[in-house]
């Protein structure tokens, strides 16, 4: 379980650096609190907000690639989905 929350932190960390790149104020808020939710975990090791969170950020992400496919790098989506679904089958 632990190296699946340190893909979740990293995965974590990967779309609050495409939400940074994208620069776009309707992200600014789901990116701090992403930001947020990361320190929280680093601190307390609970990921259920980054769980939460990720979730948000990756439907954020798949919704813009769709409209804009090359701004967003394909495997960052992959990444954040692969282990939020992960924690969804446990």
């Amino acid at each position: 379980m632990i190296k699946m929350n340190e893909k979740l932190v990293r995965s974590c960390k990967e779309a609050v650096a495409v939400f940074g790149k994208l620069k776009l104020d309707r992200y600014k808020e789901l990116s701090a609190k992403l930001e947020w939710c990361i320190g929280s975990y680093e601190h307390d090791r609970n990921p259920s907000g980054l769980i939460e969170t990720g979730t948000m950020a990756l439907n954020a992400l798949k919704e813009f690639k769709t409209k804009n496919p090359r701004k967003v790098n394909k495997k960052v989506i992959d990444n954040l989905e692969k282990v939020v679904l992960g924690y969804s089958k446990n």
